[in-house]
């Protein structure tokens, strides 16, 4: 039993620290993609609408 779980462990560390810098990878690239610039900088004026 407990080498199933020292195996699963292993596992999950490895793998899930991969799948977490793969995702944060895509992430910074989709918030730094040229092309989105624009609608963040709208979004980001929000605050200081007056409506």
């Amino acid at each position: 039993m407990n080498e199933t779980y020292t195996a699963v462990a292993g596992f999950a560390q490895t793998w899930g620290l991969l799948y977490f810098m793969a995702l944060f990878a895509i992430v910074l690239a989709y918030a730094l993609w040229p092309r989105n610039g624009k609608k963040f900088d709208e979004a980001a004026q929000i605050p200081f609408r007056e409506d």
